[in-house]
């Protein structure tokens, strides 16, 4: 089996037996259990007629049943396309459509929401036996729960032949992210782009067999899928996650002991405020970067003046990383780092064009997806194959690089992409075609605050607008606050056009 595919990693791990590969709370999998369940899994989708290409939608939370559904389905050639828990039935119904699914493993619940029920909506009718939907014309079959693959009485020697077949090049993952438009995109990576990406960066922040890895980002998304689970399947480590209330959160952080850490800090602020926290040993954890739960001698005196990163989808997780762990000088502050291996940059002036000290950041390399599925290569790629990220940059003499913001308008809050235009086309549906404003504000602890401005002089009822608005979109992109502001409120631009910088800086100040 080739070492750069699913199935490759999974051999290769198989001396590390009953070590432990990931905890999830109370839910443990060895490296053993993985290859054994993964096995099952994918034996049951070849019973079903899927095989490499096959495209198989996940919709589960972090768990034992996530990791063996992912294995098993990757493993085989066949495409995992996992899906937001936090989907509402129109955002799944859409993205099954657009992505063209066959098959479907969801888990039977989670977080008080039974998917069952959720996929009877999106479905019209119970997503039981041979499927046959017109508005979703490729899917075929639902289970629930991994184990409903893995009881089955199925011979497993298909998959050992198919994992032969399986090449570098073969599609490993569709991932959704937010674009401009209201429509998400399935970003398209390979067994090869991924699995050489995450190899490197093991290498690059030492993420070795020995540690233990805490690390709460879904695993639904690039940066938990990516840059947590499958570097830690590489490493053949160990990786920690909970969704549990903040006392038993530490619990578990204190008897796993995790010696390094990855996240989004502000997330991790619950756990310094609870009560139990000041009396927690926690020693163990030297490095990472949710400093907040971190011993007081490891953090930084400032974090502005540690290395941040920056992932993306697109790029098939990280793509510009710091090279030390260590408090950086005062004149590198806010520095990102380097581009990875694999990665070559450009920071090119939107006005001229040229490349320049401050501009948009371009990318290019073996690291960087495949396209978007069911678009042509020119619509995501220039005719040199560079990608428009949309984030503006610059590069300092030594090749550091530091973000300035974005050219679009997507915002960015607690790790997650969020479209305006999407959020603005919902507003309108909800409130009977009343203009909305969607912005990002800066806030300290999701980095920007999903905020709408509702155009008119007459004020909206904000806990209906939100129950309405949680009908039809995941949380994180429900606004936290909206404003109201008269056509003669709003800040313009000699152009005629909305000023939208000005715009967020009265959001702020209100």
């Amino acid at each position: 089996m080739n070492p750069d595919t699913i199935a490759g990693v999974l051999a290769q791990q198989a001396g590390l037996g009953d070590k432990v590969f990931v905890v999830i709370d109370d839910d443990r999998l060895t490296y053993a259990d993985a290859e054994a369940r993964s096995r099952k899994v994918a034996a049951a989708l070849i019973a079903a007629g899927a095989g490499r290409g096959s495209r198989v939608a996940m919709l589960m939370g972090n768990s034992s049943d996530f990791a063996v559904t992912f294995l098993g389905i990757t493993r085989i050639g066949a495409v995992a396309l996992p899906f937001s828990t936090m989907s509402t039935p129109q955002e799944l119904a859409g993205m099954f459509a657009r992505a063209d699914c066959e098959y479907l493993v969801a888990a039977k619940g989670y977080r008080g929401r039974d998917f069952r029920e959720v996929m009877t909506g999106v479905l019209g009718q119970e997503p039981d036996g041979l499927l046959m939907v017109p508005e979703i014309p490729s899917l075929r079959r639902v289970w629930f729960g991994a184990g409903s693959l893995e009881e089955q009485d199925v011979p497993d020697a298909p998959v050992l032949a198919a994992d032969k077949q399986v090449t570098p090049a073969d599609t490993l993952v569709l991932v959704h992210t937010s674009g401009s438009t209201s429509a998400p995109k399935g970003v398209i990576h390979t067994h090869g782009q991924v699995i050489r990406n995450m190899r490197q960066q093991d290498v690059t922040r030492r993420y070795t067999q020995e540690e233990v890895l805490f690390a709460n980002a879904p695993w639904f998304w690039v940066g938990g899928l990516a840059y947590s689970f499958l570097a830690t399947l590489i490493a053949g480590a160990k990786l920690l996650c909970s969704s549990a209330r903040p006392a038993q959160m530490l619990d578990l952080i204190e008897r796993e002991r995790p010696t390094m850490t990855n996240g989004v800090a502000s997330t991790m602020l619950a756990l310094e405020q609870d009560p139990s926290f000041a009396g927690r040993d926690l020693s163990f954890m030297r490095r990472g970067n949710l400093y907040p739960i971190m011993p007081p001698e490891v953090r930084p005196k400032d974090p502005e003046l540690r290395h941040n990163l920056l992932g993306m989808t697109e790029a098939g997780s990280v793509c510009i990383v710091g090279d030390t762990e260590d408090d950086l000088p005062e004149h590198m502050r806010g520095s990102y780092g380097k581009p990875v291996e694999g990665v070559d940059i450009r920071v090119v002036d939107p006005e001229t064009g040229q490349d320049g000290p401050e501009g948009e950041l371009w990318l290019r390399g073996p690291n960087v997806m495949q396209g978007y599925y069911g678009r042509e290569r020119h619509d995501t790629f220039d005719e040199q194959g560079w990608y428009h990220s949309g984030d503006m940059f610059t590069v300092d003499a030594e090749g550091y690089c530091y973000f300035k913001g974005r050219t679009g308008d997507i915002i960015r809050t607690s790790g997650a992409q969020v479209s305006p235009r999407e959020v603005e086309g919902v507003l309108s549906d909800v409130t009977g075609g009343r203009t909305a404003i969607v912005i990002g504000v800066p806030d300290p602890a999701r980095g920007q605050a999903v905020t709408a401005v509702m155009i008119g002089s007459e004020p909206v009822d904000d806990a209906a607008l939100t129950a309405a608005l949680r009908e039809r979109l995941s949380p994180y992109k429900v606004p936290r606050r909206f404003l109201t502001m008269t056509e003669d409120e709003l800040p313009i631009l000699s152009s005629g056009k909305i000023d939208l910088k000005k715009l967020v800086e009265i959001a702020s100040a209100r």
